[in-house]
C-alpha cells in the first residue's frame, strides 16, 4: 500500500488563496526540489522533521472527521511525490455518505501541471466553484528560483484557478506585472500578489496596482500570519 511522506496535517482556515478564510483540512508533504531565498516551510525538506507515513485511505479519513469540504495539498511540493494523482483520485470521489472534497493544490510552479488537469478534466471547469483547483506559484527574482519555473504552467491554468506572485521587492513586483500582462492571466485565470513579511510593505503593491489599474488583481496576504505568531505551525 502506498504511504505519503506527510510531514504535518491540521485543520485551520485557508490562510490564502481561493478559500482564504475559510476552513480548510491542511496535508503538508516531506520535500521540495526548489531552495526560494524566502521559504518559510523549510522544515518541510530540510529534515528537521520526522514524516508520517499515511495511506490515502487515512488522509481522507482524517479530513473527514476534521469535517472541512476543502482539503489543502501543499508542502514542501506535493506534485513531485509519488502517486499523488491516486490520493487526488480519493478525495475527490464520493465515498458512500456521499461526501468528497474541494482540493486545492498549492504548486511551486516548476512542476508542469498539464498531466494532472488532462486527468482531472471531470472535476474541473469553466467557472469558480470546480472541485479541484491549482494555485500555481510563479518565482520571481528575488527567490532565486525564476528559471526553474515550467512556463507550460501560465499556458494550462484557467479561470478556476490562481497564479501566486510572491514578491519580496519592487523588482520583483515589476516582473510579476510583465509576465501577468505578456501571458493575458488576469484574464485567464485569478492573479495573487502576495507580498513577502518584512520584506515589502503590502502598501506599495497596492500603490501599484492603483496606479497600473490592475482591476483583475487581489492583494494576497497570508491571514494566518496575522492571526498567529508567523513562525507558529500547524495553523
Amino acid at each position: 500500500m502506498m504511504k505519503y511522506r506527510v510531514i504535518e496535517k491540521f485543520v485551520s482556515i485557508d490562510g490564502e488563496g481561493p478559500s482564504a478564510g475559510e476552513i480548510a483540512t491542511f496535508v503538508r508533504f516531506e520535500g521540495c526540489d526548489l531552495r526560494c531565498s524566502w521559504c518559510d516551510t523549510t522544515y518541510s525538506w530540510d529534515g528537521s522533521v520526522e514524516p508520517e507515513l499515511l495511506s490515502a485511505a487515512e488522509i481522507r479519513q482524517f479530513a473527514k472527521e476534521a469535517g472541512a469540504y476543502n482539503v489543502t495539498l501543499t508542502g514542501g511540493e506535493p506534485l513531485i511525490q509519488e502517486k499523488i494523482e491516486e490520493l487526488i483520485s480519493c478525495l475527490l470521489e464520493e465515498d458512500d455518505d456521499g461526501d468528497s472534497f474541494a482540493v486545492r493544490i498549492e504548486t511551486h510552479g516548476g512542476v508542469d501541471i498539464t498531466p494532472f488537469v488532462e486527468q482531472f478534466s471531470d472535476d474541473r471547469g469553466g467557472d469558480f466553484e470546480w472541485d479541484l483547483q491549482f494555485i500555481v506559484d510563479f518565482k520571481l527574482p528575488d527567490s532565486q528560483m525564476m528559471s526553474e519555473m515550467c512556463l507550460t504552467n501560465l499556458d494550462v491554468v484557467g479561470s478556476w484557478d490562481t497564479v501566486k506572485f510572491v514578491i519580496a521587492s519592487v523588482a520583483d513586483l515589476d516582473k510579476a506585472i510583465e509576465v501577468m500582462r505578456a501571458n493575458e492571466l488576469d484574464v485567464r485565470s485569478r492573479v495573487y500578489f502576495s507580498p513577502v513579511v518584512d520584506l515589502i510593505e503590502p502598501s506599495v503593491i497596492v500603490e501599484r496596482m492603483v496606479a497600473e489599474k490592475l482591476n483583475h488583481v487581489r492583494l494576497q496576504l497570508q491571514l494566518h500570519k496575522y492571526i498567529w505568531p508567523k513562525e507558529m505551525r500547524g495553523v
